[in-house]
């Protein structure tokens, strides 16, 4: 279910909070940090949040749809949809957890998660 501007707001309130707390505590109980400690700790936590806003706006987009049976990257036959399934992704932002849609192929059994370049609907990639 898409959630509402203000339901992405909080979460990612709630996220930005958690990594201003934990900074803070890693402030208090770091005495005389380097420059290069301080850049590790916030890069680190660059990383976590522009993960959670990754996510918050993917979770909503119409690549959660399922789409026309995509061929099978191994054999070409029609693949079939079996539902949302868990997926993490590589991105330039990190590793993001998405629900995609999972098909499989009934002739080798082989499993996919599109939308993304295997589909072959053009403005569909994710990847």
């Amino acid at each position: 279910m898409k959630r509402s501007r203000s339901q992405k707001k909080a979460t990612l309130m709630a996220k930005a909070e958690e990594l201003i707390e934990q900074l803070l505590n890693w402030d208090e109980n770091t005495p005389r940090p380097t420059l290069t400690q301080i850049e590790d700790i916030i890069l680190e936590m660059r990383k976590a949040m522009g993960e959670e806003m990754a996510e918050v706006v993917l979770e909503g987009q119409e690549q959660k749809a399922p789409v026309p049976e995509p061929a099978c990257p191994a054999c070409g036959k029609a693949m079939r949809y079996k539902g949302q399934r868990e997926n993490q992704v590589e991105s330039r932002l990190g590793a993001i957890d998405l629900e995609r849609g999972y098909y499989t192929c009934p002739e080798c059994g082989q499993g996919i998660f599109p939308p993304g370049s295997t589909t072959g609907v053009l403005g569909q990639e994710l990847e």
